[in-house]
Parts: C-alpha cells; structure tokens; sequence
C-alpha cells in the first residue's frame, strides 16, 4: 500500500498519544532538564509521545538545545506566553497535550497522574499546587497568599468552576476539546481563558496534587505580578457581565429606586440627620448609572455569544425576544413622555410665578424625577438601536 505524506502524517499522528508541550524564550539554563525529564517519563511509562518546544524568539540557542535533547521546535512569531502556547498546541500531534513552563518549577517525570485522568475522558486536568506542594522560595508570598487565592476565588464566584488553582502552569488536556474553544488571549491571560471557557462550555474537568519547585534560571521570571495579576482580574470581569455590569446594576437601580420613592414625598430625617433634595439628585444618578450598566451587561452578553466568546443562553434569549427593539422604543417613548410632562408642568408653575422664585424643594421634587425619566427612557430607545445593530451580522432583524 502506497502512503502519500499527508496519509503518513495522519498515520503518525495517530500513533502519538501524548504530546508535551513547553512555551520557550530564552531558557537555555533548564530547557534541557526540562526535555530530559519528559523525555524519561514517555520511555519509562510506555506512552506514545513527542516534546513540543514552542520558541517565542529566544536568542541564547535556546532552539538548537531543544533539537539537540530530542524535541521538536516549533517557532512562534507572535509574542506573548498565550501565543507560543497556541502555536505550539496547534502543532501537536498527540490526542492529549500536557503544557508546562521550561524554567524547571514543574517536574515532567511525574506525568502519570494527569495521562491516568485524561484516559479516563476527563478533557481539561488541572495541576493544583496548594494541594500538592510548593517547595520554600517556589513562589512569592505575595502570589501563594493574595493573587492565586484571590483570582482563583473570582474564577470560582464567577463561572462556577471546581478549580482551585486557576493559574497553576502545569495542566493536561484533550487537545481536540480545548482547540474548539477558540481560545484567543496571547498573554499571561491565557491560562484564566482556558479555564473559564471550559467551564463555561461544560468540560469535563479535574485536579491533581502538583509540586512547584524553585525556578531554575538565574535571571528574573517573565512574570510581572501585578501587570499580569491586573491582566488576569481583568479577563475574568470581561468573561462575566453578571459581575461586571448586571449585579452592580440591579444595586445601584434600586439603591436609587427606594431613595426617590422615600424622598419624594418630603424630607426624611434619621436621627437628626435630614435628607432631602440633594439626596434625590444622589438617587437620580444612581437610577441612572444603574440602567446603563444593565444594558451595557445586555449588550456585552449579546455580543460576546453573537461571536462566540460566551456559549449561547436559552433564557437570555428568551429575554432578548420579550425586550425587543419595539418595545424598547415604546417604553423609553413613555418614559420620556412622562418626564417630558413633568418638566413642562415645572416650567407653568414658574411662568405663573412670573418666572421669579418659586419653592425650591417642591420645584425640584417634581424636576428631578422628570429629568430622570427623560434621561433613562432616551437611553432605553439607544440601547434598543445599538441591540439590533449587533444583530445585524446574523441576520436577526
């Protein structure tokens, strides 16, 4: 039987079980350590495997040192932690991809664990250090106590997800699962996106103890705490319009909401403390920070699932029908309406008092309110247009 290069590829590729995969700049000092020690777990255990050395550009020989232990070099011009692991994954040729740092903190004889789950079909394993080890001086006080607590907890709060160490640099996957994420992010981002979205799309997804040990290059890590910390909270809040836009929203509308229906009447004095009309401008604005954070959290869902960086919802799309650009139209013409009324009443009362000085409290007790409504039900008719412009592209208009 004839074999064409793409048919012996395949073949190939079919043989690979495992492909171990190390985003690479300038690790000279523990890249080979690195390679050796995958190199003695695919032979000692038996698993059908590759090393996978995405360079991002190294300039201290970084690719001949690979070649030479026995990897296979994978070049990546696109900067950026997230983009050598990209195109390194991309290049993969094994069923299951297990990614970790070339600077000698994660141990790649001891793989066993993460290929026993992958075998079982679990599609993302995840190395967790706090339930492993993290060796004296692994890693900074301020990452093992603040920033992985802190943002693995956001990530947990957020989407849902069982993982307790959202950021640990040693993980397994099923590599044909993880490339239908479409993940995007060419930073330190990277590793928050991969588990959010396989979260978010219903992986199937667990944990093993892992041991962090001291970085084994003599220079400083790429990693720049708070850069990257910020760079990480900041993926995970644009991941999640609940949290971002919809929570403060709804806090901030009814904060805003109960404050006017208690102040319209008159002043509201609480222990010898009296609130009365600058507090209703107070509210005013709360109402209206609120509703325009509600449709920014709108917009930001329909978009991200038009595109798809979210998976699709079933009751936000109930939603989106009942409020459609119609009603929306309707509503914000009544509201605006309204207010409309409310201000030309004002403006009577003061020509009838010959445009002279009226009584202050009662005049803004009518104007405040008014204006609101002019404001939130002119922001109601632009939500709806800019709702149905994102529609535009898929036709749903």
């Amino acid at each position: 039987m004839a074999f064409t290069d793409t048919t012996l590829n395949k073949e190939i590729n079919k043989a690979i079980e495992l492909t171990v995969v190390m985003p690479c700049l300038n690790e000279a000092e523990t890249l080979a350590t690195c390679i050796d020690k995958a190199m003695s777990y695919l032979a000692r255990s038996g698993v059908v495997g590759e090393v996978v050395v995405a360079d991002n550009g190294s300039t201290d020989g970084s690719q001949a040192i690979a070649e030479a232990h026995g990897a296979r070099v994978v070049n990546v011009p696109v900067q950026g932690y997230g983009a050598a692991l990209q195109g390194g994954i991309a290049a993969a040729r094994g069923r299951y991809v297990i990614m970790g740092d070339a600077d000698d903190s994660y141990d790649f004889s001891m793989l066993q664990a993460f290929v026993e789950r992958l075998r079982e079909g679990y599609e993302l394993v995840m190395g967790n250090r706090f339930k492993g080890d993290i060796a004296p001086g692994a890693m900074p006080s301020l990452h093992k106590y603040l920033g992985n607590p802190v943002l693995s907890g956001i990530g947990r709060l957020f989407f849902g997800s069982p993982i307790g160490d959202f950021h640990c640099g040693l993980r397994g996957f099923n590599k044909q699962a993880i490339q239908a994420l479409n993940l995007r992010t060419t930073g330190m981002e990277f590793a928050s996106e991969m588990v959010v979205k396989a979260t978010l799309r219903g992986l199937k997804i667990t944990e093993v103890p892992t041991t962090l040990s001291p970085d084994g290059r003599s220079r400083p890590p790429h990693l720049r705490s708070w850069r990257d910390g910020w760079r990480h909270l900041r993926f995970l809040l644009m991941y999640s319009p609940r949290w971002l836009f919809l929570y403060p929203g709804l806090t901030l509308l009814l904060l805003g909401l109960l404050a006017m229906l208690a102040l319209l009447p008159g002043p509201l004095t609480i222990r010898h403390v009296t609130f009365d009309v600058h507090t209703l401008l107070i509210a005013a604005l709360l109402q209206i920070l609120g509703i325009q954070a509600l449709s920014f959290g709108m917009l930001a869902k329909q978009f991200g699932i038009n595109e798809g960086l979210l998976p699709a919802d079933s009751t936000f799309e109930q939603l989106r029908r009942f409020v459609s650009l119609e009603r929306l139209l309707i509503a914000g013409a009544v509201l605006s309406g309204f207010g409309l009324i409310g201000v030309v009443t004002g403006t009577s009362w003061w020509a009838m008092h010959s445009f002279g000085e009226l009584n202050y409290s009662s005049m803004m007790r009518l104007v405040i309110p008014s204006v609101t409504a002019i404001a939130l039900g002119f922001q109601l008719i632009l939500v709806g247009f800019l709702s149905s412009i994102i529609d535009l592209k898929l036709g749903k208009n």
